[in-house]
């Protein structure tokens, strides 16, 4: 089995039909998953048969709107999914900032981006677009990043970086549609040489292993996070919030009210019974 990531940023006039393409064609393949539908283009995460996979990719670059269209692809055991899921919304990554993609920065590949930090150039920003909580999983070393509790507060954080505008900055995210936008806000904010990397996190472990990455990468599915190279695993650099040894096995506090995403072996979780620590399974378990 696999598991494919996809986006591409296009103008969709008739959003609701395209979701009803996109559900029939991925229910047909029996194809679990995420697939948001905007104006502005299309984001999805599926997982299935190697071969139902290809028939969806062959079915969806058909269509000369996804020309171009790059699949990050990863083997996995298992479907990654619980159901399918094909939705229309307003942004295809949540932002609430408006940003024109047009505007977006110039790509630059995975050996590309290697080769910039094979040549230790100070004056180089790699700036990670994603959350705090996916940064402790993993990220590129001495890689800045905005402590963003959402994509949505990026716009406020840059007033933090306004001093680098004619630094080199280079953009990154696990697949590539939120450094995309986040390329173009910088861009209309003045800053100066920015560059965003193609394919993302991803992209970039797939081509060139695991260099200059320490850690996990986090992933909005089942498996919570994984390895970049395909051929390697990392360290984990996250610990157990019990035990603290070194884990990176992802859970959702069974705590409805927190949700939060926390670090856990096997036999602390049996312990926190699902829970993110002992205050919150005392408190959904009424526990002494």
């Amino acid at each position: 089995m696999k598991n494919i990531l996809f986006y591409k940023y296009f103008n969709i006039n008739a959003p609701e039909e395209l979701r009803e393409e996109q559900f029939d064609l991925a229910k047909s393949l029996k194809l679990l998953g995420t697939i948001l539908v905007a104006k502005e283009g299309i984001n999805g995460c599926l997982s299935g048969n190697e071969q139902d996979l290809e028939q969806y990719k062959k079915a969806l670059i058909k269509d000369k709107r996804f020309s171009g269209i790059k699949f990050k692809e990863g083997p996995t055991k298992k479907h990654t999914f619980k159901r399918l899921h094909v939705r229309v919304r307003d942004e295809i990554v949540s932002s609430r900032f408006k940003a024109k993609i047009e505007n977006k920065a110039q790509y630059i590949e995975p050996r590309q981006f290697k080769e910039l930090m094979d040549e230790n150039n100070k004056n180089l920003i790699l700036l990670d677009a994603r959350n705090d909580y996916e940064i402790k999983m993993g990220r590129f070393k001495n890689a800045m990043h905005l402590n963003l509790d959402t994509f949505r507060q990026f716009p406020e954080k840059i007033n933090k970086i306004k001093n680098l505008k004619n630094k080199k900055i280079v953009t990154y995210c696990t697949g590539g549609v939120r450094c995309e936008k986040a390329s173009a806000f910088l861009i209309e904010n003045g800053f100066n040489d920015v560059y965003q990397l193609h394919g993302g996190i991803l992209s970039y472990g797939d081509e060139c292993g695991n260099a200059y990455w320490e850690g996990k990468c986090f992933v909005f599915d089942t498996r919570g996070a994984v390895d970049i190279d395909p051929n390697s695993q990392s360290e984990p650099i996250t610990q157990c919030v019990l035990c603290n040894l070194p884990n990176a096995e992802l859970h959702n506090c069974a705590l409805t009210s927190c949700d939060k995403w926390f670090v856990a072996c096997e036999g602390c979780l049996e312990v926190l019974r699902g829970c993110c620590s002992k205050r919150c399974r005392n408190s959904m378990f009424n526990s002494p």
